[in-house]
């Protein structure tokens, strides 16, 4: 998942000055001078965050109060480049902390973010609803023809004027009072659902104390579950947590199925769990606000305001794609659940699958399919080798080199920082890798930013994070990841490439900032040389033996590469089609209830459920990043299925000119390009589903 709107999106200036006074009783607005200039990670105390916030909040409110009552006639310098360079405090102590409330968090970090998220909502409101300002961005924006821009100038222009439109700059006084008090609420409630979604998420561990409770796991699982409860200081000496890391592989492998079944449960349950924690009262109201400030804008639904600025542009765009692959998914669901009725029959289980049966059994079906199971690969993907295989894909197609930085502060102990240099030695930025599970971490996997790339007022390198979850090997033991697991580190790291090559001048076009349905383009693409016989047999080797891993097993990887993709594609499209669904519908009613309907209507099969379900639907409730937009993932997907074969189609997966144009376009362009026109310059033309199809193996679906 890309870096969210709380990532630092304005770096700080190379020696920057101290920003008060006090600057130095607080490390946050002191001018950090260490390696790479990182945040003072040691030094940060609770207790300098609401300071911190005050004093940056001021600075921006004095910036933004220059630049609108300037007297002087609007110039792209006095007034989008002084935008552009307004609130690089606020974005700096902003970086670390929005970073810090999700990797790490406690009590003390989760009442300064729910104080937080409103303030920060009603300052940017403040920003956009302010009148001057905006009179003299609409007058450079009328004048636009007529002022020399470059491409980039021209851009920003563009997407600063759009943007303050987009928030309400041209509604009237009762209004844009309104609207801010709408933005007010969605902060409160999205940080609400995110905390509750965590609290259920640290409340719940299910024991494993006896080896019957563990029947059917392998060592790496068993270590993994022993490393968990250790970390949560559990009476249990395993368990099983709620991270994706952990409940996955125990519902993949585990023989108990009264077990699975209780794990299951406690997963799907995340966020309806009655008392302070139930979020469906939340979804109510945030779908009610959206619904409200779409109308203010005057669009019909709030999909179509969230699409209008996307490559999809309309809700009807995206549910064509959908309802294509949804037909051809659902079938090769419905054919895979027959198997798994077949293997559960043969071994003499009377039962009809059930959803906390699908995963234990498909890996059944997979081994009798295709001699393959997680357990013989996993000890192939230790995490140092595969990091280093994605460092490797990295040099190849793109020339950078990676070095790790010891000694370091950081955020956590678990964090580790490498130097990313070109292929001259030149520094690019630097690299934090953040991959255990801990319970002060939300779940999932993202990349942020502590600081971006720019060129405006020097020229300033990025410092880019990747946030994981994977299931920490006990100490002395080399941990272990899935084929998923893997496949999630290069997902993440392609995000983090997107934010590291980025190449403009304006931080507001830095990185991941374009469409929500473009952002996923790099990050999915870069999964595809995971599966490249030419990178595994380099890098999958066994953690103990240091043999490479198997031709033959590599060959197997490769057949089952479509295995069980009906079911992986109906759990995704599910979210996706309820996502679009609630927003693209008129609102009202139990979001439960409509829940309910909207499956029921496609038909999605009573085995699976959503991978997402609404009350921890993260990406939809936590913020507004991938409201209506979850879809995104199966449109990037078409692109990156296409961006691949341009590979491909050479002989060649590192091919260097096809690399050159991908850089070019795709990792350093940032938002400098319209999405369909970078795309255009990478590939010549702009792609179809056919090759996602073929790639999931669908294409001959019924």
């Amino acid at each position: 998942m890309a870096n969210s709107k709380r990532a630092a999106s304005t770096p700080t200036a190379k020696g920057s000055k101290p920003a008060t006074e006090t600057s130095t009783l607080n490390p946050l607005l002191a001018a950090w001078i260490g390696p790479y200039e990182i945040p003072p990670f040691g030094e940060i105390k609770h207790e300098h965050f609401r300071p911190a916030f005050d004093t940056a909040l001021a600075r921006h409110e004095e910036e933004i109060a220059s630049i609108a009552g300037s007297k002087a006639k609007p110039t792209f310098a006095n007034t989008i480049e002084a935008l552009e360079l307004a609130g690089k405090l606020l974005s700096r102590v902003g970086g670390v902390f929005w970073n810090r409330s999700g990797a790490h968090t406690d009590d003390k970090i989760q009442a300064i973010e729910r104080e937080m998220a409103p303030r920060m909502a009603a300052h940017r409101n403040a920003i956009t609803s302010n009148t001057e300002l905006f009179a003299r961005i609409a007058d450079l924006h009328r004048r636009r023809e007529t002022l020399k821009l470059t491409a980039e100038q021209a851009r920003v222009l563009e997407r600063t004027y759009r943007s303050f439109v987009r928030a309400g700059a041209k509604l009237d006084t009762a209004k844009k009072a309104r609207m801010g008090e709408i933005k007010q609420r969605l902060a409160v409630l999205g940080t609400a659902f995110a905390q509750n979604v965590l609290a259920d998420e640290r409340s719940y561990e299910l024991p494993l104390p006896t080896k019957a409770d563990r029947a059917g796991l392998p060592d790496f699982l068993v270590s993994a579950a022993a490393g968990a409860a250790k970390e949560r200081g559990s009476k249990a000496s395993h368990v099983i947590t709620l991270s994706r890391s952990l409940i996955e592989p125990f519902l993949t492998l585990s023989e108990r199925r009264d077990l699975r079944e209780q794990a299951w449960k406690a997963w799907i349950k995340r966020g309806e769990n009655g008392g302070d924690t139930d979020n469906w009262k939340i979804v109510a109201e945030t779908l009610a606000l959206r619904d409200e400030q779409a109308k203010l804008l005057g669009f019909k639904t709030y999909a179509a305001f969230k699409l209008d600025d996307t490559m999809a542009r309309t809700p009807a765009a995206v549910m064509k794609l959908l309802d294509k692959v949804w037909k051809r998914a659902r079938a090769k669901a419905l054919v895979e659940r027959d198997m798994l009725q077949r293997q559960a029959a043969k071994e003499g289980s009377n039962i009809a699958i059930e959803p906390w049966d699908w995963r234990h059994y498909a890996e059944k079906v997979r081994h009798a399919e295709f001699a393959i199971d997680e357990a013989e690969i996993k000890p192939y993907l230790a995490l140092d080798n595969v990091l280093a295989a994605a460092f490797a894909t990295a040099e190849r197609l793109f020339g950078l080199r990676f070095c790790e930085v010891h000694g370091l502060q950081l955020l956590h102990p678990d964090v580790r920082a490498f130097e990313v240099m070109d292929a001259k030695g030149k520094h690019v930025g630097l690299f934090l890798g953040d991959y255990f599970a801990r319970p002060s971490k939300r779940s999932g996997a993202w990349m942020s930013a502590y600081r971006s790339q720019q060129r405006l007022g020097g020229d300033i390198r990025p410092i880019i994070n990747n946030t994981c979850n994977f299931a920490k090997a006990p100490d002395g033991q080399p941990t272990l990841l899935s084929f998923d697991d893997a496949r999630t580190l290069f997902h993440e790291f392609g995000h983090a490439l997107h934010g590291l090559l980025s190449n403009v001048k304006y931080p507001s076009l830095a990185g991941t900032a374009v469409s929500r349905d473009f952002v996923e383009l790099p990050s999915q693409l870069y999964e595809h040389w995971l599966t490249q016989p030419a990178l595994l047999e380099e890098f999958a080797l066994h953690h103990e033996t240091g043999e490479p891993m198997p031709r033959t097993l590599l060959d197997k990887i490769k057949a089952a590469a479509t295995f069980n993709q009906g079911f992986a594609t109906t759990e995704f499209l599910a979210s996706a089609i309820v996502d679009m669904d609630f927003h693209a519908t008129p609102t009202g009613g139990d979001p439960k209830t409509r829940e309910a309907e909207t499956l029921a209507r496609i038909g999605l099969p009573r085995e699976i459920v959503m991978r997402h379900r609404t009350p921890h639907f993260a990406h939809a409730f936590s913020g507004d990043g991938y409201s209506a937009g979850y879809y995104s993932y199966m449109w990037s997907a078409v692109l990156d299925a296409d961006a691949f074969a341009a590979f491909q189609e050479t002989g060649d997966i590192f091919n260097p000119k096809v690399a050159d144009r991908l850089r070019k376009y795709v990792y350093a362009a940032g938002g400098s390009r319209d999405e369909r026109e970078a795309y255009t310059g990478f590939r010549g033309r702009l792609p179809t589903v056919d090759g996602l199809l073929k790639v999931r193996g669908l294409d001959k679906a019924a």
